[in-house]
C-alpha cells in the first residue's frame, strides 16, 4: 500500500481497499481507546510526542499531562466559547472526512463540539458531552468544499471548564472508497452466499439445467408513506403494493385526526389502510400516539384543566393501542419530544417515559420508537444531535428497563448537499446501544439535484450494517407531496420515482437466469429475502420444478453459505 506525500495537501489515506471503521462507543472509559485509523492526517494523534503539531486556539492556555501512563492535551484559562487547541489540516475538495477524539472535562456533563475553520466557514464536526472522570468518544465527520488550509479545533459554550483532549483522528475517503464501503456492507449486512446443487432421481448431478430466480419479497423493509387516498383508487394501490413491505400513515393515527371532538372517537380510515396493509402482506408502522409540538394537538385539548388533560392523554394511549395491538410493527410513541416539550411542560418531566411504559403494559411485545428529526441529517441542530438522542434513551430506559426501545431517524435533509460522514458517524454511535434502528422518514428539501441528493441518503442508509428498515416520507396526494412525490397522479413514476425503483431492483428486485456447472452446482450472492425458484433441464422435457427458498442472514452456526439440493 502507497500513502501519496508528494503534496503539501497530503491525503493521509492509503488504498482504495481502506475500510471504514463502524465501531463507537458510547461508554465513558477510565482510559481512551486508541485513534481510529492511526490518527489518520492528524500529526502526534495520542499526543505521545508533547504538543508538536498542536497550538493555541483563541486565547486559552494549553499544555501536555500525563495521568496513569496516558499522555494527553489540555486547555484551560478559558475565556471564550472557541477558546481552546487547534491543529492546521489540509483539506482537499469532495474528500469525505470521519472524524473522532476522545473528550473529558472537569465538570459534569458538559457539551464539547468538534469544529473545521476554513476561509469561509466553520463547519461543524461532531459533538460529544464529556464527564470529569472518564473519557468519551466524540464521533462525526463532514466533507470538504475546497482544497485549502483549514483549523481543527474542540470548543464548549462552559468556559469554566478544563477541556481535555486526546487520541483524534481525522480520516479522509475518497467518493470512490465511501461508495465501495456501502457495497462491502451491503454484501456482509444484507446478502448471503448461497449455493444450489441440482441433481436427478439418482442423486446424479445435472449440468446444465436452467435456473431461474424471482424475489418476491425483500428480507429488508423498504416502504413509503400513504394515506386515506389509497382506499378507493385502483392505480394508487396497484403502484404501492407491487413495491413497498412497509408503510407508516401520514395523518390517520394522529390524535388530531382519530379525535377531533373530545368523546368522538373515528378510526374508519386507519382500520381502512391497516387492513389494506394486511391484505398485501405490508407491514405497519404506528405513527404516532401523542405528537409532543404545540401545534398539532386536537383544539379540545388545549383547553383541558390539568387535572383532566393527563385522563384525556392516557385515554387517547389506551384507546388507540389496545385497538391496534398486534397489527403494527412498532409505535411512535411520544413525537418529536427532543424538540418540543407540551405535555412536559403541564404534566411534569417524567411524561415521556411514563407514556412509553403504559404502552409497553398494552402492547408488550411491539418495539416502541423515539421519532426524532435532525439526529442524522443536520449537524447545526443540537436539540436532538446524537449525545442528545441518546441521553434521552437512558432516561426512557431508567423509568422501565424492559421497554424495548428502537430509535426512529427521521431524515428530513435540508438544503445543499447531505453530509454522509456525519450521518454514518451519527448512525455507528446510536447503533452502540444496540437498540434498533429504523430511517423512518426520508426525503429531502426542495433545491436542484434533489433526487440525486435522496438517492446519496437512501443509499447511506441501506448500506449501514445497524439499519433495519427505511421509510420514504413521500406519499402521493392529488393535492402534492410533502417535499417530494415519487409519481404524477397518473401514476406514472417521477424522477425520484425512477430512483427508487432503480435501488429497488439493485437490491433484489430483478430476475436471474443462469445455468448449472458440470458439477451441478450454481453459486451467487443473494440480498436476504423469500424467492421463488424455476429449474429447467432439457432430458426433462415438458417438466419445470418450482421451489420456493427463504435466504435469511447467518444463522446460529455462523455458516457463511446456504447450501440448496434440489432433485429433479
Amino acid at each position: 500500500m502507497k500513502t501519496n506525500i508528494n503534496s503539501i495537501f497530503t491525503t493521509g489515506f492509503e488504498a482504495e481497499s481502506l475500510s471504514y471503521d463502524y465501531s463507537a462507543s458510547i461508554e465513558c472509559l477510565a482510559h481512551p481507546e486508541k485513534p481510529l485509523y492511526n490518527g489518520g492526517i492528524i500529526q502526534n494523534p495520542q499526543l505521545n510526542d508533547g504538543l508538536q503539531g498542536w497550538t493555541t486556539f483563541g486565547e486559552a492556555k494549553i499544555e501536555h499531562r500525563e495521568s496513569l501512563g496516558n499522555k494527553f492535551l489540555v486547555a484551560h484559562s478559558r475565556k471564550q466559547p472557541y477558546d481552546s487547541v487547534s491543529q492546521k489540516i489540509y483539506l482537499r475538495k469532495g474528500l469525505h472526512y470521519t472524524l473522532s477524539a476522545w473528550i473529558r472535562t472537569t465538570e459534569e456533563n458538559v457539551a464539547v463540539t468538534a469544529l473545521v475553520k476554513t476561509s469561509k466557514a466553520y463547519k461543524f464536526g461532531g459533538a460529544i458531552y464529556a464527564h470529569s472522570n472518564c473519557w468519551s468518544m466524540l464521533k462525526g465527520g463532514l466533507i470538504a468544499d475546497a482544497t485549502e488550509e483549514a483549523h481543527l479545533y474542540f470548543e464548549s459554550n462552559k468556559t469554566s471548564v478544563e477541556i481535555w483532549i486526546d487520541n483524534i483522528s481525522l480520516q479522509p475517503f475518497t467518493k470512490k472508497q465511501w461508495m465501495s464501503h456501502q457495497r462491502q456492507s451491503i454484501e456482509k449486512a444484507r446478502k448471503r452466499k448461497v449455493e444450489i446443487e441440482v441433481v436427478d432421481e439418482q442423486g446424479n448431478p445435472l449440468s446444465n439445467a436452467s435456473i431461474s430466480v424471482t424475489l418476491n419479497r425483500g428480507g429488508f423493509p423498504f416502504g413509503c408513506s400513504m394515506n386515506k387516498n389509497i382506499l378507493n383508487n385502483k392505480g394508487y394501490q396497484d403502484w404501492f403494493a407491487s413495491r413497498f413491505t412497509v408503510t407508516t400513515f401520514e395523518n390517520e393515527m394522529k390524535w388530531y385526526t382519530n379525535e377531533y371532538e373530545q368523546g368522538k372517537e373515528n378510526y374508519n380510515d386507519v382500520d381502512g389502510m391497516v387492513q389494506f396493509a394486511k391484505n398485501h402482506n405490508i407491514d405497519v408502522r404506528g405513527h404516532n400516539i401523542i405528537w409532543d409540538d404545540p401545534k398539532y394537538q386536537p383544539k379540545f385539548v388545549y383547553s383541558l384543566p390539568q387535572n383532566q388533560l393527563y385522563p384525556a392523554v392516557s385515554k387517547r394511549v389506551n384507546s388507540i393501542v389496545q385497538r391496534y395491538k398486534g397489527q403494527v410493527i412498532g409505535w411512535d410513541v411520544v413525537n418529536e419530544n427532543m424538540h418540543f416539550s407540551y405535555f412536559e411542560n403541564k404534566l411534569g418531566n417524567d411524561f415521556t417515559p411514563k407514556i412509553f411504559s403504559q404502552v409497553h403494559d398494552i402492547d408488550p411485545p411491539t418495539t416502541l420508537f423515539l421519532n426524532e428529526y435532525n439526529t442524522i441529517e443536520d449537524s447545526r441542530d443540537g436539540a436532538s444531535s446524537p449525545p442528545k438522542y441518546l441521553q434521552k434513551i437512558k432516561e426512557i430506559q431508567g423509568y422501565n428497563k424492559n421497554i424495548p426501545l428502537g430509535i426512529g431517524l427521521e431524515a428530513h435533509f435540508p438544503n445543499g448537499s447531505p453530509n454522509l460522514p456525519y450521518m454514518r458517524a451519527s448512525i455507528d454511535a446510536l447503533a452502540a446501544t444496540g437498540l434498533p434502528i429504523w430511517i423512518t422518514e426520508i426525503d429531502v428539501e426542495s433545491q436542484n439535484n434533489q433526487v440525486g441528493y435522496f438517492e446519496q441518503v437512501l443509499r447511506e442508509a441501506h448500506s449501514h450494517p445497524m439499519v433495519k428498515g427505511i421509510v420514504t416520507w413521500t406519499g402521493w396526494n392529488p393535492q402534492g407531496c410533502y417535499k417530494m412525490c415519487l409519481v404524477d397522479n397518473n401514476f406514472n413514476n417521477l424522477p425520484a420515482g425512477d430512483v427508487v425503483d432503480k435501488l429497488l431492483r439493485e437490491w433484489g428486485n430483478t430476475k436471474l437466469t443462469t445455468r448449472t456447472d458440470q458439477n451441478g452446482f450454481f453459486e451467487t450472492s443473494l440480498f436476504h429475502g423469500n424467492y421463488e425458484l424455476e429449474i429447467t433441464h432439457p432430458t426433462k422435457k415438458n417438466y419445470t420444478l418450482t421451489h420456493k427458498v427463504h435466504v435469511h442472514s447467518k444463522d446460529e452456526s455462523k455458516k457463511t453459505r446456504q447450501l440448496i439440493k434440489l432433485s429433479i
